[in-house]
């Protein structure tokens, strides 16, 4: 009897900022609290062997084991039922990928080919993130497992390798420059950084390298807000105190997970009424929204999502597209390196069955010739008998495959079977 093959078709759903607008990404995304209860929903669809989601500002994926392709529109499904959006107005969105494809979307993602500054590091972060979540959940299994740290593996040797991280281009980075467009010289002007996250983090570091007058960071925890503050000589608020600070903030950076706007309209307009309408430059790198999308609509206000940052990073890709192309062929091998292992893993299972078979050949054909020692058969009769039966039990259905392969012309098996067998050639 043949054994059932192990099912293990790795599959990617997703959406990232060139596919979809940041309105269908923020119906999409999941929260950090809602991870753990998502991972244990899409363990359970039907066909889903392992799973992990990643979920960031400009993407949300969904890595699966499948049982088969045919298992696909449940993943779809369930993605819609868990965002209350239909199926069908996230189809024109996503994309697809399967086995070889899905390693491959994996390892780009990694290694920042994918993302909407090219070589960007802060991804890498967030998929260990989605790693360990996964693994807390009990989502992760042999492959997708293997296939994660794959892909920390890969992005280090192109971070490594290549020039692709050696330049600051970030959505940070992206959103420092742009200020510096608007306002020139940054030395005179306050900034208010909403989050303590790794990309307000970053925007700090360029801030504090453009020589900022003055930095304020707003965290929904005081203690963090503090800790970063600390680092880039900036002041520690708590987010009920932004009403107060906002009036003097010429330059306002916000990036939180909250799942609700943290600036109104009316906030905002009081503040400009406070600053006589100086204008202000903001950013909101939050999917969900941070700020209100009418704030943009007021005069005075210069508001500018992920979306609309790419032509400043578009400016700065120019420098890594080498390195790129560097990268992608050190992808392209590794993903050949990763197939190779899953391809393995069909033979180990293939191997551990056989030996399983033989094994339970051995015991009991050893059980009946100890029983022959026992009764009054001599050792020499009990010998032939061990090793006759186990010769004919271990070659019968070889043989018998070959007969087959024989009469219906099977050259390919029998072929493979010489190989197998370390056969000498036909005389």
């Amino acid at each position: 009897m043949q054994a059932a093959k192990t099912p293990h078709m790795i599959y990617t759903l997703g959406l990232n900022h060139t596919t979809a607008p940041v309105k269908m990404r923020e119906r999409l995304a999941f929260g950090p609290d809602q991870l753990p209860t998502a991972l244990g929903e899409l363990i359970r669809v039907p066909g889903v062997q392992e799973a992990a989601i990643l979920s960031t500002c400009n993407r949300t994926e969904l890595y699966c084991e499948l049982t088969s392709a045919n298992d696909e529109y449940d993943v779809l499904r369930w993605l819609g039922g868990f965002h209350h959006v239909s199926p069908r107005d996230i189809e024109p969105y996503l994309y697809r990928y399967q086995e070889r494809s899905a390693v491959a979307h994996a390892l780009r993602v990694a290694c920042g080919l994918d993302s909407m500054v090219l070589g960007e590091p802060q991804i890498l972060g967030q998929i260990k993130e989605a790693y360990r979540t996964a693994r807390e959940a009990g989502t992760l299994g042999r492959h997708l497992g293997r296939l994660f740290q794959h892909a920390f593996a890969v992005a280090k040797q192109v971070r490594t390798d290549t020039a692709i991280g050696r330049s600051a281009v970030s959505v940070a980075f992206a959103a420092v420059s742009l200020a510096r467009q608007i306002f020139g010289d940054l030395s005179a002007h306050t900034v208010l950084l909403i989050g303590a996250g790794e990309t307000v983090e970053l925007a700090a570091r360029h801030l504090r390298a453009n020589r900022v007058r003055r930095m304020i960071v707003a965290n929904r925890t005081v203690q963090r807000a503090a800790a970063l503050a600390e680092a880039f000589e900036a002041e520690a608020i708590a987010l009920s105190a932004i009403p107060e600070v906002l009036p003097q903030a010429d330059i306002v950076i916000s990036s939180t997970a909250s799942p609700l706007p943290i600036l109104g309209k009316g906030m905002v307009e009081r503040a400009l009424k406070r600053r006589r309408h100086r204008p202000v430059f903001m950013v909101d790198i939050a999917v969900p929204r941070d700020i209100e999308q009418e704030v943009g609509d007021l005069d005075d206000v210069y508001l500018y999502t992920v979306d609309d940052l790419r032509e400043v990073i578009d400016e700065n890709l120019r420098s890594r597209s080498e390195a790129a192309e560097q990268a992608n062929e050190i992808i392209e091998a590794r993903v050949e390196d990763f197939m190779a292992w899953v391809r393995v893993q069909d033979a180990v299972g293939t191997i551990v069955n056989y030996r399983r078979r033989a094994e339970s050949i051995r015991e009991e054909t050893l059980r009946r010739a100890l029983n022959m020692l026992r009764g009054e058969k001599s050792p020499e009769h009990a010998l032939r008998y061990l090793a006759h039966t186990l010769t004919n039990r271990l070659t019968h259905d070889p043989t018998h495959a070959l007969h087959v392969a024989g009469r219906e012309g099977r050259t390919e098996l029998i072929e493979a079977a010489r190989a197998l067998l370390n056969l000498p050639e036909d005389d």
